[in-house]
């Protein structure tokens, strides 16, 4: 990484989700009020476990936060167990003695148009942006070929992004679709983190960090931001060394 370029924490395994916990918890303590958007999936599952420890134990509070949901599956019924805002609320917000006030994405409205500009319009002025690495490059819903300039959006899918709501997820249909916060609203957030667990995730974080910028990675985008911080254990981090 060049000394202009984002910010790489590279932790142990065993101390990887506290360590992305803590500094979540600080910035809590800074901004009482932060807005912050989160993802779901298995890698930020254990940083929410922590995180409700966190503030149950008195160390920082939610309870003056917002929450904007990054991503959402369209086709699912109302509490499927894949469904993002599911997800979350079992994982971190039913957790909390304080929770945050909660955005989802109302991909059950009857005018999906209007719920997904209502949204875009929740992930202005991001005090922080959480994400995950997909393993072709997506963040979020933001599948190869998305545009920097993306703004939240009803999404195609590839097949491989599908698979998850049921393989991983138990989804108990297909989703036919996605929402998700563009890269627009991500990139104008006052700090990005990028979090990065596992073996089979560091081909993609080397092509995101080393590689030119290129869509086809939609994860090399996050580096046009000046605050970006990647937190990676140092399995995904295997063919970072040198860089």
């Amino acid at each position: 990484m060049s000394a202009n370029g984002p910010r790489v924490l590279i932790l142990p395994e065993d101390d990887w989700a506290a360590a992305v916990a803590a500094e979540l918890a600080a910035r809590l303590v800074e901004r009482p009020s932060l807005r912050v958007c989160l993802p779901t999936g298995g890698t930020p599952t254990p940083v929410y476990a922590a995180l409700a420890n966190a503030e149950r134990a008195g160390r920082c509070s939610l309870g003056a936060a917002t929450v904007v949901l990054l991503d959402e599956w369209v086709g699912l019924a109302p509490g499927d167990p894949a469904r993002c805002d599911v997800r979350l609320r079992d994982e971190l917000l039913e957790r909390l003695e304080a929770p945050p006030a909660f955005v989802p994405i109302g991909v059950d409205a009857a005018d999906l148009a209007a719920a997904v500009a209502e949204h875009d319009a929740a992930a202005v002025c991001l005090d922080l942006a959480v994400v995950g690495l997909g393993m072709n490059g997506h963040i979020g819903f933001n599948e190869p070929g998305s545009s920097p300039s993306g703004a939240t959006r009803v999404v195609t899918l590839q097949p491989m992004t599908i698979a998850a709501a049921t393989a991983q997820y138990g989804a108990r249909s297909m989703p036919s679709g996605g929402v998700t916060v563009g890269f627009a609203r991500l990139l104008a957030a006052q700090e990005v983190w990028l979090l990065v667990t596992g073996e089979r995730k560091a081909a993609v974080l080397r092509r995101a960090l080393t590689e030119p910028e290129n869509a086809a990675c939609p994860a090399s985008l996050l580096r046009r931001h000046p605050r970006l911080t990647v937190f990676a254990d140092e399995a995904a981090a295997g063919e970072l060394r040198g860089n």
